[in-house]
């Protein structure tokens, strides 16, 4: 069996027709969760985007790895560190099955050479290796801050304005990238792997670096979508994601190769217009509320997943374990993983193993997710927003029947509370972590 992990990049729980957006369009996504499993209650390992990529890739709690950090939330072009070459990753996983593995997109798990990801398993990459934002250099015409820049003049950047990166395994091959046809590029390039390897088990990564700000698409997409510029971007993504599996279908892999689609984080609700939304779920990137860190995902594999609305309990660890065990690879024993096997979910429509969340936020537990209840031990806004309070009585919210965390039944629910806080405290007291990867820099920003 093939393995596709496709990775958007802040995209929003609400932000695809199929998971109830009314302005965007996206058919390609649609027709793929209608033929395979639609998870409503997906989540990833981090609210932002370094912590998140290092969760999916080994399949570990980024506070365990050192890629979670109380100084710098993410990698940065200045950043001396990576993701420490202790870890397995699934790329090395799958090739120890005989898998050729390819990466294309955002890494953002290290962009000197040794972090890269033809140093953790990847046979070739093609792609920028951190966020799209970054190295920003603004024309002398502009003369606002950050958040100024998606909230008021979003319309007006360039992309040379961001001296971005793109990669070709270790080299440099264009600087500053064209943000304009950076997806389609991505895609061209996906497809030729796919191609060069229809005769051999294969594993793809493709990263896309948008919707993250700033949002760029091909002009053939601009003012397409009713949703604006961002819907635009995102339009261009299923349209992009269509592509992909058009070319499964010719190739005739479609019936032994997994996909899997989902984001990184939820939306940057600070950017105002230029993010997405998180549809019923409250907040977005960076906090650990629902809107954080649940993900619209799809798992898709004519003939073998089973069609269904899954909303069972999944996370983005535990892609490591399934593909792992779906490849016939016994898992590392000699570290503490967090995935679960869903193969029974996704093949049989069985009850899967996963049965708690825990939402890290920099290097402390922030909740505990255990069945359909949330307890909050500390909740702060993102980017700045709000104080950060520890709350000496839980906050408690039934997420399936109030999804938007709305409503604390703390004091109707004294027995769970004490449940999900006994839980806590056990595994943060078993909890092994490794020093703080990510605070380390060449230079202040």
């Amino acid at each position: 069996m093939n393995f596709i992990v496709i990775f958007a990049d802040d995209l929003g729980y609400g932000d695809l027709s199929c998971f109830g957006n009314p302005s965007i369009v996206t058919p390609n996504l649609d027709q793929m969760a209608a033929e395979g499993q639609k998870w409503t209650n997906f989540y990833v390992g981090a609210a932002v985007c370094t912590p998140s990529r290092a969760a999916l890739m080994t399949g570990r709690l980024p506070v365990r790895n050192g890629m979670m950090s109380a100084i710098n939330r993410v990698l940065y072009p200045y950043s001396t560190m990576g993701l420490p070459e202790s870890e397995i990753t699934i790329a090395e996983q799958l090739k120890k099955a005989g898998y050729t593995t390819g990466m294309v997109g955002k890494w953002h798990l290290g962009h000197k050479e040794q972090y890269l990801p033809t140093s953790n398993g990847f046979d070739t990459y093609y792609g920028i290796p951190y966020s799209n934002d970054m190295n920003m250099v603004l024309n002398s015409d502009h003369h606002y801050g950050y958040w100024e820049l998606w909230t008021k003049y979003y319309r007006e950047l360039q992309t040379e304005e961001f001296h971005v990166p793109l990669m070709k395994d270790t080299k440099i091959i264009e600087q500053p990238a064209n943000q304009h046809t950076i997806s389609e590029r991505y895609t061209d390039t996906s497809i030729r792997f796919i191609k060069e390897n229809k005769d051999r088990p294969f594993f793809l990564y493709i990263a896309h670096n948008f919707p993250h700000v700033p949002l760029f698409t091909n002009d053939r997409f601009k003012d397409r979508s009713k949703g604006g510029l961002y819907g635009d971007v995102v339009e261009e993504l299923d349209f992009q994601i269509g592509r992909i599996i058009d070319t499964l279908k010719a190739e005739n892999l479609d019936q032994n190769t997994v996909v899997v689609f989902t984001s990184d984080n939820g939306p940057w609700l600070q950017t105002e217009i230029s993010g997405g939304t998180a549809g019923p779920l409250k907040d977005g990137k960076g906090t650990t509320w629902e809107g954080g860190m649940r993900e619209p995902t799809i798992f898709w594999a004519p003939g073998h997943i089973k069609p269904a609305v899954i909303t069972q309990l999944g996370t983005t660890m535990d892609l490591f374990t399934t593909f792992s065990k779906i490849a016939g690879i016994a898992l590392p024993n000699d570290r503490e993983l967090d995935g679960y096997d869903l193969s029974e979910v996704l093949f049989k429509r069985k009850k899967g193993p996963r049965n708690e969340v825990l939402y890290y936020r920099e290097q402390e537990l922030y909740a505990v997710r255990i069945g359909a209840f949330k307890a909050h031990f500390i909740t702060k806004g993102g980017y700045g927003n709000g104080e950060k309070v520890y709350h000496k009585n839980p906050l408690l919210f039934n997420v399936d029947q109030d999804p938007g965390e709305r409503f604390n039944i703390a004091e109707q629910h004294p027995d769970i509370v004490a449940q999900i806080t006994r839980f806590a405290i056990q595994f943060e007291g078993k909890l092994s972590r490794m020093p703080d990867v990510l605070q380390h820099i060449e230079r202040a920003k």
